[in-house]
């Protein structure tokens, strides 16, 4: 039994898992009237489905009382009804950026809609799954072979415990049908800004398409804004000083997109790319938008054309996680007491070794792209200076720091590095590109950089060897991932983007960048069970499984992660899957 997505009633009858068949509108209207003042458990009758004018309405799963998560509810309208041009969905891309406008069409409505109060807890609440600046593939609007399908929330209303029937009649009757009117047809939404989305989002896409042919990791459009209101709003900064992109002559590219034309900006090349400058001037800003940049945005949002390779991996210190049977050896080896690296296990990483270990454990699950800031790095694991060489011998020194090893990743491996540096020029030896950030605006200082190498000679020596080392593949044990709870054969949730219980255990995602979403967050917890009750058998390696996992996930949707229809996934890489997996304490791995 996999985990239930929504609370069950323990104490009630349980819902079946097939809805009740119900009929025409005027049904559910009589149940409505008739449960008028009984007890919140009344509410029961009403789940099935309902034929509304231009629409279907299901009740899939009814809440317990009013305090609990709310009810579920899903409108399909028919393609014909919907009336949405064909070519709004000619291709993948282009059908997820009209699903993502529709949401938040949707969402923008139901919040007017639910602008009052309707009794206790949550009643009269309508709420739809709320995007953010990314557009990503969700179960919160779906454009299938019946019609635009929406799934969203309703809070039954009620007083203490008592239904409240004519307000949920003027809730199903007058106030749903409002949102799916102006949300669900074509003819009620601003066709311009549906297609400047669908557009832009096909754009982006098509330069995504076209970095590895060009030799580039990344691109940053010339105009982009990209700095952020705060650390947890998003949305771009409007205020005080906003310099727009602007790339410099050695490092511009153009792309010719179906919908914009020619665009111009920076590109990124493949290879070890520094991005350098002082304090406070935008490097960081400029990392944080390109590791973004693996997804698309809606317009507006500065980033539209901020683009990257889908196989960008942000890496960071980590002081205090779980690491599971890792061969770190590339990076660490002769520890004290012959502690052997190349199956590596400890619950209390310290900084250098968490880095090594979220290195090893991207590289392993197939990334082509490492993004580091030496903000978030140990300083022990990035550089080593001639004089701590000279007075620490490398035979009492287990790390080989990263700028021995960053080279080595590209010419072995193929996998580029993106790193913001601004402490130490020994990186200049081993980098391809220089990029320096000057009041926010780039500039190409290669040239520079190696003529400054070349003057002032690093005293100090290489180590690690000419090779980068072994990649281990890992088989992860099945028992060891286990979401049961008490009595629960699987209890799994998102607590806010970066945590999720899992059974009896929380993974920590703080530390892990990739993660846009809560929506993302619910899907990988889910995702770890359907991996263990399907791949994970101690043979498959990770890799193998979560190709597996990927495969269905294409080809079936995201439905396959839960026994009931959600509307709260959203779509997950492959690497923030895996990092949790890491993460949970209890694995073990052969």
């Amino acid at each position: 039994m996999r985990a239930q997505p929504i609370p069950r009633e323990e104490d009630t009858v349980v819902q079946s898992r097939t809805p009740r068949q119900g009929g025409a509108a005027d049904e559910l209207r009589r149940i409505l009237q008739r449960i008028d003042g009984r007890g919140y458990p009344a509410y029961r009758e009403i789940r099935g489905a309902y034929a509304f004018p231009g629409y279907r309405l299901e009740v899939d799963y009814v809440q317990p009382d009013p305090f609990a998560p709310p009810s579920q509810v899903i409108v399909t309208v028919p393609r014909n009804v919907a009336g949405f041009p064909p070519e709004l969905l000619r291709t993948p891309v282009r059908a997820t950026a009209l699903e993502d406008f529709i949401t938040r069409r949707f969402y923008a409505l139901s919040s007017r809609a639910r602008a009052g109060s309707r009794g206790t807890g949550g009643s009269g609440l309508v709420s739809i799954d709320r995007p953010p600046q990314e557009v990503l593939r969700r179960t919160s609007v779906t454009m299938g072979a019946e019609g635009v399908e929406a799934r969203f929330v309703v809070g039954l209303p009620a007083r203490g415990r008592t239904v409240l029937g004519r307000q949920a009649e003027e809730l199903f009757f007058r106030e749903i049908p409002a949102v799916v009117d102006g949300a669900l047809r074509y003819a009620n939404l601003d066709a311009a800004a549906v297609r400047r989305q669908v557009e832009t989002v096909e754009d982006a896409e098509c330069i995504r398409d076209a970095l590895e042919g060009r030799g580039l990791v990344a691109f940053v459009a010339d105009g982009a804004i990209l700095p952020r209101v705060s650390g947890v709003d998003d949305r771009p900064l409007a205020e005080g000083t906003v310099v727009p992109f602007c790339s410099p002559p050695g490092l511009r590219a153009e792309f010719e997109t179906p919908n914009r034309g020619r665009v111009t900006g920076m590109g990124i090349p493949a290879g070890v790319v520094l991005v350098v400058g002082g304090g406070y001037h935008g490097k960081s800003t400029l990392l944080a938008a390109v590791e973004k940049g693996i997804y698309n945005h809606i317009p507006g949002d500065g980033r539209e054309l901020v683009v990257t390779d889908t196989g960008a991996v942000k890496i960071r210190a980590e002081d205090g996680r779980g690491i599971e049977n890792v061969d770190i050896s590339p990076f660490i080896s002769n520890l004290p007491f012959g502690k052997d690296t190349s199956s590596f296990s400890t619950q209390d990483a310290s900084g250098s070794t968490s880095q090594a270990a979220n290195i090893l454990e991207a590289l392993e699950t197939g990334a082509r792209v490492l993004l580091i800031d030496e903000d978030t790095s140990a300083t022990n694991f990035m550089i080593r200076d001639g004089r701590m060489q000279r007075l620490v011998a490398k035979k009492k020194e287990p790390i080989t720091p990263f700028i021995d090893k960053v080279g080595q990743l590209g010419r072995d491996l193929g996998v580029s590095t993106l790193l913001v540096m601004g402490g130490s020029g020994d990186y200049f030896d081993v980098a391809d590109t220089v990029i320096a950030m000057e009041e926010y605006l780039p500039r190409d200082v290669t040239a520079e950089a190696k003529q400054i190498a070349r003057d002032r000679a690093a005293a100090r020596e290489r180590e690690g060897g000419d090779r980068f080392g072994p990649v281990k593949a890992r088989r992860p044990l099945p028992r060891s991932v286990d979401p049961s709870r008490g009595k629960r054969a699987a209890s799994v949730s998102a607590k806010g983007p970066a945590t999720i219980l899992f059974g009896a255990h929380a993974i920590d995602l703080s530390c892990v960048g990739g993660i846009a979403d809560i929506s993302q967050t619910r899907a990988i917890g889910d995702a770890l069970v359907y991996l263990r009750e399907r791949y994970l058998d101690g043979k498959r390696t990770l890799a193998e499984a979560l190709a597996l996992l990927k495969r269905d996930l294409d080809e079936k949707g995201m439905d396959i992660l839960s026994p009931y229809r959600r509307g709260d996934y959203a779509l997950p890489r492959m690497f923030e899957v895996a990092a949790a997996l890491n993460r949970l304490r209890t694995l073990r791995c052969v």
